[in-house]
């Protein structure tokens, strides 16, 4: 497709498009629809190498652009001289935060990141000019000859001494407390066990290249091609800080190579905008992986207090906890973060009892943002830390105590909120529990055990202890605190002599979640319609929203069938009309149309030939409230659920650890796809996987060490352990369209704490720190 844009024209292939539905090998008898494994569109391409993305795209008169970051996490600055870069030949245009004509900030919230640093400079890598030149060497090398002239300051990266430290930021260093209270404060147990735990600052390290094109427009305004989750968001974003209409902004989705909440955030389109407006031509940028370590948000790094009390047979009595995250230098997604931490923070137990205090602060250290499970992975390694710790002291199986203290539909959480959606958290219990084990090393020869510390390990099989570890961890599912979850999606058919083509129009991005896949497969099951395609994604369309907490799955595909049963009822209507029977009495399988009484039979084609059908149509689900003063409220609107058990392999000499399985049940509610559900697990496990072992970006005095691949170590092939889906625990969610579960975020958040318990229990240590550094790992049971 070639879209014109101003001045420029810009190549752009939609996502998703070249490639028709077919079925996946071995189901052909449900080739479509829902419950098929329907592969994805553009897997082919993705596959191949030649799907294009957004550092593919190319436009006539392209100017390349390099942004200056700071080299200091806290400074004042005195004084920019641009004057030098703008002389340099083949530079066209130099921006600093002077030239941002509205608001300051980036982000969604008050605090957030500004486009540029102005007066201070709050955190390392933070921009605080961008060039535009005809060459991108000539750009790194003006953005190298921009003069910033410094007054370095002390960085706050302490987060504890953040409530003491000078204000950051005009709103202040403290950006959210939550004091939950539930219960009787003064409870107490016959057995308390405490623990202090911390959690490492996690990358969402997208493979895909971050990249950003903006092309300027006659009207002043500027268009701009990314890989955005959130392109109405981003949309505003931009206007405000430009000072335009958003009718003067349009953003387009190109190809998104996956995404674990990083590209909700707004990081090089407003540089890259400021630039296209001034130079008149449009610019590009692809970001060198240390700019994309710099440029978006991490995980909350987040320190937990925890004292857990029960009774002589191992029932939870109260729990107490102080969590406390660092959000960095601006406030981003903390405030909600926090919300989840603190709801979550004693895991799908029943605690009669709790007294739970959660701060969020600023620092001087990288901005943390939204990352799959955030906050519910951090209090999940740190309660599941705590079960382990107790039943250490009771003397019983961890399995058992956990077994013991499961919730249930009918429960609340501690926030007040009765659980009302299906949590079969002892059915996915009892299941991981009555897997079988994988072979021991000891069954086959010595040459061919796989050690702890890869193939070539240099331990000794003598000193590999096996350890077995459970976890338990849990999820909300769409926005908490009152966000308004809409999302609206037209679904077209035409009937030509050529074929019947349907058609979804809807904002929400595919990013790896199998949203496009869905809106597939919900057409095809409604309408009978086995050429569906998904056109690609702009703001002309109506918002759809972020792409995290599973909400298209929800939302989306919910208003996507919303729209095709509306165009369903206006294909039947004048059949049922003609033969005197009611719309209901019509049923669609196999692309015919049939009565129920068999006089009607025709093909879905047939009734569509010479017409064009179409409707549009929302869905929002019920609404949520902010929790109040005592941590009090309904914030969610629904839950999903897992248990794991780890299997790993210790050199107890080295410290060296080797993950041999991991066994997953995990609360579905409806299998949509399931080729595509079980590929989510497996890599919402992998990734917890790094997350408890090898992924830790390191930052010293608020400076980011080794922003690359070699310096943050993610799982590679020979990481990866075998995942066993032991179950998939099928019982709908009435409130929710088809019944179906978020997946992708759930195993992420329980998976470290159950290695972390196998850590435990191979070496007798306490483990309670993430990622679990050698030396926590060295010692015998």
């Amino acid at each position: 497709m070639t879209d014109t844009a101003g001045p420029a024209a810009v190549t752009v292939t939609p996502a998703g498009a070249g490639a028709g539905p077919g079925a996946a090998p071995g189901e052909r008898h449900r080739p479509h629809g829902l419950g098929s494994s329907l592969p994805a569109a553009d897997a082919e391409t993705k596959a191949l190498g030649t799907y294009p993305y957004t550092a593919d795209l190319w436009a006539e008169g392209l100017l390349w652009a390099a942004v200056l970051r700071s080299p200091h996490p806290h400074a004042r600055i005195k004084r920019i001289d641009t004057s030098a870069a703008a002389a340099m030949p083949g530079v066209r245009a130099v921006v600093t935060h002077e030239d941002v004509a509205g608001e300051a900030g980036l982000g969604r919230r008050p605090g957030a990141r500004p486009a540029f640093a102005a007066e201070v400079v709050r955190h390392h890598g933070e921009p605080v000019a961008a060039v535009a030149a005809d060459h991108p060497e000539t750009a790194r090398l003006a953005a190298a000859a921009v003069v910033v002239e410094y007054e370095v300051l002390d960085p706050v990266t302490d987060p504890e001494k953040s409530f003491e430290a000078a204000p950051l930021h005009p709103e202040g260093n403290l950006i959210r407390h939550i004091p939950l209270r539930h219960g009787d404060p003064g409870a107490a147990g016959e057995v308390v066990v405490e623990g202090l735990y911390r959690v490492g600052r996690q990358d969402p390290a997208p493979i895909g290249a971050e990249a950003v094109l903006a092309v300027p427009r006659p009207d002043g305004g500027v268009e701009i091609y990314t890989a955005s989750t959130d392109p109405h968001a981003d949309r505003d974003r931009i206007a405000a800080c430009l000072g335009l209409t958003e009718e003067q902004v349009k953003v387009y989705v190109t190809g998104v190579p996956g995404a674990l909440g990083d590209r909700e955030d707004l990081s090089f389109q407003l540089p890259l905008a400021l630039l296209a407006i001034h130079t008149g031509s449009p610019v590009k940028l692809t970001a060198t992986r240390e700019e994309s370590f710099l440029g978006h948000g991490h995980r909350h790094p987040t320190l937990l207090r925890y004292a857990h009390h029960a009774d002589r047979e191992g029932k939870l009595i109260k729990v107490e906890a102080q969590l406390l995250m660092d959000a960095g230098a601006y406030a981003e997604d903390a405030s909600e973060a926090l919300a989840a931490a603190v709801s979550f923070a004693a895991g799908p137990y029943v605690v009669p009892n709790a007294v739970i205090d959660g701060w969020a602060v600023r620092t001087n250290n990288p901005p943390s943002g939204y990352l799959r499970g955030e906050g519910a992975m951090q209090v999940c390694a740190a309660y599941e830390g705590q079960m382990d710790k107790l039943a250490a002291r009771l003397g019983i199986d961890p399995a058992e105590l956990r077994a013991r203290n499961v919730l249930a539909t009918g429960d609340a959480l501690p926030t007040g909120q009765t659980v009302t959606c299906p949590a079969p958290v002892a059915q996915l219990l009892e299941a991981v529990r009555s897997a079988p084990m994988p072979a021991l090393p000891k069954d086959g020869p010595v040459e061919d055990w796989l050690l702890p510390g890869g193939p070539d390990g240099a331990g000794e099989p003598g000193a590999v202890r096996r350890g077995v570890g459970y976890a338990l961890g849990m999820v909300h599912q769409l926005g908490a605190e009152g966000t308004d979850e809409v999302s609206t999606a037209t679904v077209k058919v035409d009937g030509t002599a050529e074929g019947t083509v349907a058609t979804v129009l809807c904002a929400a991005v595919e990013t790896g979640q199998g949203f496009a896949t869905l809106a597939r497969q919900i057409v095809q099951e409604v309408l009978g319609v086995e050429d569906v395609q998904v056109a690609p994604v702009d703001t002309d369309q109506p918002p759809a929203g972020p792409g995290g907490r599973g909400r298209h799955t929800w939302v989306s595909a919910g208003a996507v069938e919303r729209a095709a049963k509306m165009v369903r009822t206006q294909l039947l209507q004048p059949l049922a009309t003609k033969f005197g029977m009611s719309v209901e009495l019509l049923s669609i399988a196999d692309g015919k149309i049939t009565s129920y009484d068999g006089v009607l039979s025709t093909t879905v084609a047939e009734a569509l030939e010479g017409k064009e059908l179409w409707a549009t149509a929302q869905c929002r689900p019920h609404p949520t409230e902010r929790l109040n003063e005592t941590g009090q409220g309904d914030a969610f609107v629904g839950l999903s659920f897992a248990a794991v058990r780890a299997v790993v392999d210790v050199d107890v000499e080295l410290g060296a650890v080797r993950v041999v399985e991991m066994a997953i049940a995990q609360d579905v509610g409806r299998v949509l796809n399931p080729r595509q559900l079980r590929a989510r697990i497996e890599a919402g496990v992998i990734q917890g996987v790094g997350a408890a072992l090898t992924e830790h970006l390191r930052v010293a005095r608020g400076v980011v060490r080794r922003p690359d691949l070699s310096g943050y170590a993610l799982p590679t092939a020979l990481d990866a352990p075998e995942v066993r889906i032991v179950k998939l625990a099928e019982e709908r969610d009435v409130v929710a369209p088809f019944g179906a579960k978020s997946a992708g975020a759930v195993p992420v958040v329980v998976s470290p704490a159950a290695v972390a318990a196998a850590v435990r229990a191979a070496t007798g240590r306490p483990v309670n720190r993430l990622p679990i550094r050698p030396q926590s790992a060295v010692g015998a049971p």
